[in-house]
């Protein structure tokens, strides 16, 4: 398992649990304004931490965190995936996933062996604009296959989007809501221009705080938790 980061406690990254962050090295998304470049570009990779350091720390943690998180980069791209996740369960924490969605057969897999408690999957822009944000080709199928999945499951879930103004229009946040229709909860993340794959995008900025309350207020009519972060 390539692990290229460990936040031994979060308050913020498991809804309503204590947990660990983990953080997998390697992406096959290219999305400019990601906040974890060290973990995307190969040039910024620095040596992995062993998995074993990171499974005994956990192990010492029994008691007094609640759940892990397994984030990237993507983590689904990882073969050894399931087996990391295995090894976690054992020590009776719950497991939430970060994901892009870029790999339905993944999500699915993990769901039927119970391995996830929680599932986040970040929804980068409408179908149609998904190339042009993530600057790698993308089977749209697949995107949809994860939403499907993940509406499905029988585990809290949730939808997110990073909002950078010249991104993203109005319009197309509302084709996503369109494309998450039945979801529980999304996420509208405000883009914060402090770390960044591509450093042109240091000079983005998201919409103002009012904008945000519009959209909010609009997309709340179908979709019943609506969360601006």
């Amino acid at each position: 398992m390539k692990i290229g980061g460990l936040q031994k406690v979060s308050l913020i990254d498991y809804p309503g649990l204590i947990c660990a962050t983990i953080f997998l090295q390697g992406c096959n998304f290219k999305c400019s304004y990601c906040h974890n470049p060290e973990l995307v570009d190969p040039r910024l990779f620095q040596p992995c931490i062993k998995e074993n350091e990171v499974l005994d720390f956990l192990n010492t943690r029994k008691g007094k965190l609640d759940a892990v998180v397994i984030t990237g980069g993507e983590p689904t791209i990882h073969d050894d995936l399931a087996p990391f996740i295995k090894k976690i369960k054992k020590m009776k924490f719950a497991v939430k996933l970060d994901t892009n969605g870029s790999q339905p057969q993944v999500i699915k897999a993990l769901l039927d062996e119970k391995l996830l408690d929680f599932i986040a999957m970040d929804i980068k822009a409408p179908l149609e604009k998904y190339k042009s944000v993530v600057k790698v080709p993308v089977n749209s199928d697949l995107i949809k296959d994860s939403i499907k999945i993940i509406l499905k499951a029988k585990i809290p879930h949730e939808f997110r989007t990073t909002i950078v103004e010249s991104q993203l229009e109005e319009k197309d946040i509302q084709q996503i809501a369109k494309l998450i229709s039945g979801a529980n909860h999304y996420v509208l993340q405000k883009f914060m221009p402090v770390k960044v794959l591509d450093k042109k995008f240091l000079k983005e900025k998201s919409y103002p705080d009012e904008k945000f309350q519009e959209i909010k207020k609009h997309l709340e009519n179908t979709i019943s938790s609506v969360v601006v972060r």
